[in-house]
């Protein structure tokens, strides 16, 4: 496949380094943090979606578990940043365990309805837990400690929290390219087979939705510490459907595609907003209902699909593993590539 073996190449790697050392010149650089963050959010949720075949809604319940559990630490304990981003992480990975125990042994709508009820208790509990949590008002004032360096500047503060982006990236992409990724895979396209191979499908599953929520959860402590807060929203089930309008409009198992429709949604956001125009709701949704329409693999997929099959690797039409009969992906079983 051609993108497949441009992924490979050290070119591409670097061109991808480049653009994120650039964002920040290139947009505003708190816009800049909120690409990175949600990016890797998106990635995180796509190795569930794109390479488990799990549709979760309760994904914000990792961000922003993660969020307040960074910002207590960086509060209270007078650590350097990065470890309160890690300490959030490990939090999400541990608060993933119970959660998906009691939830990969459903599928489709019901996993996803499951994920969702399990975010919305953690919402109550942090609504409730006010004397902790600052209730409605959130976390207010979280600090950013790095060896006495001033990080109040968010063009600073960017590059120091970039090393924390690149590795989540890296760590999805080690994933999704070992055995462990292909299983994953096999088990996405065909959960009987895997189980008559001899692979325990509810381990796999569950091992693959508490990665999900750790990475998910390193993108959500360092989005806290670097705006300084954590707030409701970040828990609340509407955080879990923009990450997952993300991964949709950009391609579902594709990785590339979560960055390509983070960074979409997260500017047209910020231009709508810096506008005064108050009805984002419609022109992201109405944005959503047309690439849907229009590329149904999503920006980043439908344009691999095409390269692909200009090059010989698959006929316009051809159906691959997992697609629909009318050629489609279907929506989370088998739908994209393990690349």
């Amino acid at each position: 496949m051609i993108l497949s073996r441009l992924a490979a190449r050290p070119i591409l790697l670097v061109a991808g380094l480049f653009l994120a050392l650039a964002l920040p010149w290139m947009v505003y650089p708190p816009v800049a943090l909120d690409i990175a963050c949600w990016a890797l959010f998106a990635a995180a949720l796509d190795l569930l979606l794109g390479f488990t075949g799990l549709l979760s809604f309760g994904h914000a319940a990792f961000w922003g578990g993660s969020a307040y559990a960074a910002g207590l630490i960086a509060l209270h304990s007078g650590l350097p940043f990065p470890v309160a981003v890690l300490g959030g992480a490990a939090f999400a990975a541990v608060l993933a365990v119970p959660i998906g125990y009691l939830s990969v042994r459903l599928r489709g709508i019901y996993f996803a309805m499951v994920t969702l009820a399990f975010a919305q208790m953690v919402y109550f509990v942090v609504n409730q837990w006010r004397d902790l949590t600052g209730g409605e008002n959130g976390l207010q004032g979280v600090p950013r400690e790095l060896l006495g360096l001033d990080l109040s500047d968010s063009f600073v503060f960017y590059y120091a929290g970039l090393p924390l982006v690149l590795a989540g990236f890296v760590a999805v992409w080690r994933i999704v390219r070992s055995p462990f990724g292909r299983v994953l895979v096999s088990i996405r396209d065909n959960p009987a087979r895997a189980q008559a191979l001899g692979y325990p499908v509810q381990r796999y599953k569950l091992l693959a939705f508490v990665l999900s929520a750790g990475l998910s959860g390193l993108a959500g402590g360092l989005f806290a510490i670097g705006h300084g807060f954590a707030s409701l929203e970040s828990v609340y089930w509407t955080t879990s459907g923009q990450a997952v309008m993300m991964v949709v409009l950009g391609g579902i198992g594709t990785l590339w595609g979560g960055v390509i429709g983070a960074a979409l949604v997260v500017e047209l956001n910020d231009y709508l907003v810096t506008a005064g125009f108050e009805g984002i709701g419609i022109v992201t949704g109405t944005i959503f209902v047309i690439v849907v329409l229009v590329f149904r693999r999503g920006i980043w997929g439908t344009a691999r699909h095409l390269l692909e099959a200009r090059s010989g690797g698959r006929r316009p039409g051809e159906r691959g593993p997992g697609d629909a009969p009318d050629g489609t992906p279907a929506p989370t079983q088998g739908v994209g590539s393990p690349v």
